[in-house]
């Protein structure tokens, strides 16, 4: 069970979140889709984590075209997730636990079937002609500019009743809402004050540097790649990551706003913002700019990691750039989400790694400086779903099949129980389909399974909160010949070494006469020999030890 908050403010450095997905989660009325009330009957199982906080994706009212991420209202719950009662109650009862809640705020963008934008559509001459983004043709009827859409083809999607165009960075049903308004600022900074009225504890914000455009609505550049880029918007089959994104995104009126969002939550105690920033190369900049100075966001996550490099070198440039560029501001680091591969299809070259690799991978996270973000069913190792074309029902994947088969391979149900139905997920048809291979990994089948994924977490976690350093202790890199990643924290006098050898080959590590270690720690389900000054690593393995 979580323990309670570090400080009353900064719960949220060195916070472990726990990503909850509302309809793979657990269904209770047979639906096929899980539900809220399904939600709060699983929180024991995330508070046995000892996770601080559950990030809860989209329930809002919603036609559900990019799986809530259209919202139609952003005060009111789902049906298909319940009602706010069912909202009201999940929040208690995490709040008895001891866990945070933070939820998903989209409001980049909206569904076409919100009120706000039946009403913008209307005419020119309404209420809330300009809520949203238009513009009129170029003479021979093409788009105004040349912005694509993220989901495939052009950003740009033609209304006939206006005889305009409108602005959609997703799908078309997804209009962007013209943040140049301050009439649109204080919509959205209103919905952002009923979540926080309710008691929720923060808000995991969506595309946070998509919210102003270009005035003058200028071409995006072709992007010159980049090789040393960490960080990519988009995969390699999608045109969209063709283009330097300097026009349509991460504008400079950004961070006013972000400032205005800041000052409401300070209204408040002890809230917190994490946003997600994709950026391409320019990521790390926007992130600084964005948490810089406590004045803005608390802590924004990018993609750096969300590839699919797991080797040393990657690992240390990424945080070296962080701590370069972001002096003052605060990460989010994680491994998987709701939008890429899991993480342990990614980083495994076989099957027979995958629970070694799902072990390193939540070690490595544990030891680094920031906070980190945790996707529901990776405590379990769970692998990537392999789906036919007629299984999917991500948007995304449907459009760029078969070069990009989308996100819905790391959105099936979570898996309970092996003997029950679909896994104990639903007694009905689930919406996407329960793998035997995933079955077999379910929570009953690792439940105090000494050694299993699921012990490692809650031990990994356990070790993690009770050594103050790795919370929010500085961080230092070494450096040596092998392809070893190898770091210390430290805080208050007290320091740790960690040393991991992310190769799939035996290493002998030779300390700096320097770094001198008292004694080894156990490191849950690692056990590398250590002699004096030489430690000697196993394939995916880590070292951990008290320093002098």
């Amino acid at each position: 069970m979580a323990i309670e908050a570090r400080s009353a403010d900064d719960w949220w450095r060195g916070a472990v979140i726990y990503q909850v997905y509302p309809r793979s989660f657990q269904d209770t009325d047979g639906d096929g889709i899980g539900d809220l009330r399904g939600v709060t009957g699983r929180l024991p199982h995330i508070a046995s984590l000892g996770v601080d906080a559950i990030w809860l994706s989209p329930f809002f009212r919603s036609p559900q075209a990019d799986m809530g991420y259209d919202v139609s209202d952003y005060c009111d719950v789902d049906p298909m997730f319940g009602t706010l009662a069912d909202f009201d109650a999940m929040l208690a009862e995490a709040h008895r636990l001891g866990l945070k809640v933070i939820i998903d705020q989209v409001i980049s963008h909206s569904s076409d079937r919100h009120p706000w934008f039946i009403e913008s559509r209307s005419s020119r001459t309404n209420a809330k002609e300009d809520w949203y983004v238009w513009a009129d043709p170029k003479p021979d009827g093409t788009a105004p500019n040349n912005w694509l859409s993220i989901f495939g083809g052009p950003a740009w999607e033609w209304d006939g009743v206006r005889r305009q165009y409108y602005l959609h960075h997703f799908l078309s049903s997804q209009p962007d809402l013209n943040f140049h308004n301050p009439e649109v600022q204080e919509a959205v900074l209103s919905t952002v004050r009923f979540w926080l009225d309710r008691g929720v504890d923060g808000f995991r914000l969506d595309t946070a540097n998509y919210y102003f455009h270009d005035r003058n609505l200028r071409d995006n550049p072709p992007l010159v790649p980049d090789p040393d880029a960490t960080s990519h918007d988009a995969p390699d089959v999608n045109p969209y990551g063709m283009q330097d994104h300097l026009y349509d995104k991460t504008q400079p009126e950004n961070v006013a706003f972000l400032r205005r969002l800041r000052a409401m939550l300070d209204e408040y105690s002890a809230r917190a913002t994490v946003g997600e920033v994709g950026d391409g190369a320019r990521s790390l900049r926007t992130v600084a700019a964005y948490t810089g100075g406590r004045d803005k966001l608390h802590m924004c996550y990018t993609f750096d990691f969300l590839g699919p490099e797991f080797t040393a070198r990657h690992i240390r440039r990424c945080v070296e750039n962080f701590q370069a560029v972001v002096a003052d501001g605060w990460v989010c680091w994680a491994f998987s989400n709701h939008d890429v591969i899991r993480h342990v299809s990614r980083f495994a070259r076989n099957e027979a790694e995958r629970e070694r690799v799902a072990k390193l991978a939540i070690s490595l996270l544990a030891a680094l400086r920031g906070s980190i973000c945790l996707y529901q069913g990776e405590e379990l190792g769970l692998p990537e779903a392999e789906l036919a074309f007629e299984e999917l029902r991500d948007p995304y994947g449907i459009r760029f099949w078969p070069a990009f088969r989308g996100r819905d391979g790391c959105r099936t149900p979570m898996v309970w129980e092996q003997a029950l139905p679909n896994a104990g997920f639903s007694l009905g048809t689930p919406w996407l389909p329960v793998r035997d291979e995933q079955r077999l990994l379910a929570v009953d089948a690792q439940e105090g399974v000494p050694g299993s994924v699921l012990e490692h977490y809650r031990r990994t976690l356990a070790f993690r909160r009770a050594q103050e350093p790795l919370l929010d202790g500085d961080m230092a890199f070494l450096t040596f010949n092998q392809d070893i990643l190898s770091f210390t924290r430290d805080k208050n006098g007290e320091r740790f070494l960690f040393v991991f050898n992310l190769t799939r080959e035996p290493q002998e590590v030779r300390l700096p006469v320097d770094v001198i270690v008292q004694e080894a720690l156990p490191i849950p389900g690692f056990a590398p020999p250590w002699l004096d000054d030489v430690i000697v690593l196993s394939a995916l393995d880590v070292f951990c030890g008290r320093l002098r």
